[in-house]
């Protein structure tokens, strides 16, 4: 197989050798949409006989403009770039959407970034796509570039689903409204939460109920409340309860927060990266008069989850 590398910022394009064949976009999800580009780009790829690369930014341009209120993503950077490559992308090129970028014009764009720096023989974008400072570029200018500058242009049709669009934005909604089975469907893969293991205030601990944190900064999760869940380290599964939030019952606690306690598991997780896929929602996150009262609801959740992991499968 080809190989992969992660290239950042155009920088890094000075690496690549050959031509490529390009998408451009976010692809928070690598939904089932995004699932179609990425298999009609990997397949002309080895027509053509050279690497196949997808573009894409950081911050998203909606976090860059939106500054503070930002949507959830469904996915971080480093999740991201695993499932691109698991969908058999050589090159994930991620560019940083900063001031610089963002006063980019359309055709610069072509430029330096399509032409110079990826030496693009063929690219696919979706049928809304918009790029160049102020969104001036659009697909007929991509094939025009395309014509005077040797590459071949070509655009995505929408993928429908039960007679809608499948979009990372529909199934943002679909996990606020705790439709986990269907936002799952138009992912093609189970919803998780992904992350490197942090302190947090250890209170688990004194209660019997020790927790796994992972900070979920400002791209706060789609979802929120508590979750029975399975979580993969190091390719091992196990069964748990999680809640996502702000645990509102403990003082001092404001930033949102995923809290995963893994039965019968005593390790120190500590600095470890794990992954918790979401299997059913057991209640909304609420705050406890008492700690007692938390303690007991915990326990209640507990016990929960295990019956609904002990259920015989259908």
């Amino acid at each position: 197989m080809e190989q992969q590398a992660f290239i950042s910022g155009l920088s890094g394009l000075r690496k690549l050798s050959s031509a490529c064949v390009v998408t451009i976009g976010s692809f928070d999800g690598v939904h089932l949409g995004h699932q179609q580009i990425l298999a009609r780009l990997v397949t002309l790829a080895k027509a053509q006989n050279v690497p196949s690369a997808v573009v894409i930014f950081e911050p998203q341009p909606h976090e860059y403009f939106a500054k503070q209120s930002v949507r959830p993503r469904l996915m971080r950077l480093r999740e991201k770039v695993q499932a691109l490559f698991a969908e058999g992308i050589n090159y994930v090129v991620c560019l940083r959407f900063n001031a610089q970028l963002r006063n980019l014009s359309a055709e610069a764009f072509i430029a330096q970034v399509l032409v110079e720096g990826l030496n693009v023989r063929h690219l696919e974008v979706g049928d809304d796509f918009r790029f160049g400072c102020d969104r001036q570029g659009d697909f007929d200018l991509l094939q025009q570039a395309g014509e005077s500058l040797g590459f071949s242009v070509s655009k995505s049709q929408t993928f429908i689903m039960g007679g809608e669009r499948v979009s990372s934005t529909r199934i943002r909604q679909l996990l606020s409204e705790q439709a986990l089975t269907a936002a799952n469907e138009l992912l093609g893969k189970p919803y998780t939460i992904a992350g490197r293991v942090i302190y947090g205030n250890q209170l688990g601990r004194t209660i019997g109920v020790p927790t796994a944190n992972i900070g979920l900064g400002r791209y706060h999760a789609a979802l929120g409340g508590v979750y029975a869940v399975k979580v993969t380290l190091d390719r091992h599964v196990y069964n748990g309860v999680a809640n996502v939030g702000i645990k509102p019952t403990i003082a001092g606690i404001h930033k949102p927060m995923l809290e995963v306690h893994i039965f019968d598991f005593h390790r120190n997780l500590y600095g470890q990266f794990i992954s918790v896929e979401f299997c059913a929602m057991l209640r909304a996150e609420k705050k406890f008069d008492s700690i007692e009262q938390l303690v007991a609801q915990i326990q209640q959740d507990c016990a929960n989850a295990q019956c609904f992991f002990d259920a015989p499968t259908i």
